[in-house]
């Protein structure tokens, strides 16, 4: 009689764990927009939700160590005129957050070191090309200040941050609804799954189709893409039976998956996070109450089933915390932040292991927060792998700098370039730029100084005035 034997993995006892009560962030009213966005973002200092607001959209920016009951008056980031569709942290600065609305804009903040002491509704630059509202933004994983954002209009747009400028347009490749974009581990490629049922790959650049696959899922339900570390495409979307699906394709032949697997007949679309360290994929369904892990090898059936944390109550979204963020010392490869109704509850992903030393199986080097590009190089054409950083004695954040934008004019351009031709010493176009911005910047906190000042003032005034009745 052959005995089944069990395949060996570090991964096989991973178990997940809610916090305690007292270490939630409680009392948040958590967005009802109809919309398939994870509604959070999470980096090792704040965590972002999306949440209801009366007349446009807001979304709450709170430091990680800020648990317990948020109150109604904390102050939130409120720029936008429509209701906020999804968030994104810069890999690159843990202090700059984009956000894509209804309002058709991305909008690009800069939170302060500390968190916000007040309602943010001046971003750093708004981003306007979508002619419809955009419903997904994310930021480019190894060159600085490049940022995608995909819209109901079927356009993907890929900006410069740092000029403010939308510098590849890929219009035609969609006919429909894109309903996810993922780019690949060093940024030079993406994947896009659409509403006509098909999986594209895409290099931005080149602005040309790699490779496209038809009824990657034959369900009529949402899809989801994302790339894996050593380039395959793993994918979550529904079968004809309305079954939910995962499935492994290969962009060199996308003919055949790699890998399919039939899950349940829930209707929640499956979000996926992955973990290229550990290639661990996990799967937190909308509306679902649990959330399934699964391992990636290279050997058949290449997708192995690991486990499932559950849970009592369905998920409204999920934030995805990065490497960097974990807590070594107890052995996390994950954490989570679901939300509820009312409430964002974090979830860690430990696995159980004897000894209090550094784990370095668990924890190989991971992508660190410093760029291996800037954005200018990339759009010139060149890649770079992400910078890696060893976690062996815990992450410690750097200073994080500002998040300048400088409107480039293209006549000054033009003109700059004739007079370097004429004469070679003039070269004084850039430092007034800079300049002008630091005084910007100088006349922005002055304002917003002035503005802290006098409503303090006023408090204060309110105060004696509330004193003085009872002294009556």
């Amino acid at each position: 009689m052959s005995r089944r034997v069990v395949r060996q993995s570090k991964f096989r006892h991973v178990f997940g764990q809610a916090v305690k009560n007292d270490q939630c962030y409680d009392d948040i009213r958590v967005s009802r927009v109809t919309w398939d966005s994870s509604f959070c973002a999470v980096n090792p200092k704040f965590v972002a939700i999306i949440v209801e607001a009366s007349g446009g959209g807001a979304f709450l920016v709170l430091p990680l160590h800020k648990t317990g009951r948020i109150d109604k008056a904390y102050p939130t980031v409120c720029g936008h005129t429509g209701p906020v569709l999804d968030i994104d942290w810069c890999p690159h600065n843990d202090q700059v957050i984009a956000s894509g609305s209804e309002d058709c804009t991305v909008m690009v903040w800069q939170i302060p070191e500390n968190g916000l002491t007040m309602s943010l509704s001046e971003p750093v630059v708004v981003l306007e090309g979508h002619s419809k509202r955009v419903g997904i933004v994310t930021w480019h994983p190894t060159a600085r200040n490049v940022l995608l954002s995909a819209g109901c209009d079927n356009l993907i747009i890929v900006w410069n941050v740092g000029t403010g400028e939308a510098l590849i347009t890929l219009d035609d490749m969609h006919p429909d609804v894109i309903y996810s974009v993922c780019w690949n581990r060093n940024g030079s490629l993406i994947c896009t799954a659409c509403k006509d049922k098909k999986i594209r790959v895409i290099d931005p650049r080149k602005e040309e189709i790699i490779a496209e696959k038809d009824k990657a899922h034959e369900g009529a339900r949402p899809m989801r893409a994302i790339f894996l570390a050593d380039g395959n495409v793993f994918t979550t979307g529904f079968s004809r039976m309305s079954e939910r699906q995962l499935a492994l394709w290969n962009p060199q032949n996308m003919e055949e998956p790699i890998s399919v697997h039939e899950m349940d007949t829930s209707n929640g679309v499956l979000l996926p996070f992955y973990d290229p360290d550990t290639n661990v994929v996990y799967l937190c369904g909308k509306g679902d109450s649990s959330i399934r892990y699964f391992e990636i090898t290279e050997e058949a059936p290449y997708v192995h089933y690991l486990n499932t944390f559950s849970s009592k109550e369905p998920q409204r979204g999920m934030g995805y915390m990065p490497k960097r963020g974990l807590d070594v010392n107890k052995c996390e490869i994950a954490r989570f932040y679901k939300l509820h109704e009312r409430k964002c509850e974090p979830i860690i992903m430990t696995v159980p292991r004897k000894s209090d030393l550094f784990q370095d199986d668990l924890y190989p080097d991971t992508a660190g927060p410093e760029s291996a590009l800037e954005a200018e190089d990339w759009f010139e054409g060149k890649n770079g792998d992400p910078i890696l950083i060893s976690l062996k004695h815990g992450y410690i954040p750097g200073k994080n700098r500002d998040l300048k934008v400088v409107k480039k004019n293209i006549l000054d351009n033009k003109l700059t370039k004739n007079t370097e031709n004429t004469s070679p010493k003039s070269g004084s176009t850039t430092p007034s730029i800079k300049s002008e911005a630091k005084l910007d910047e100088v006349l922005k906190e002055i304002k917003s100084l002035k503005d802290l000042v006098s409503s303090q003032e006023k408090r204060i005034a309110k105060l004696e005035e509330q004193l003085s009745k009872m002294d009556i």
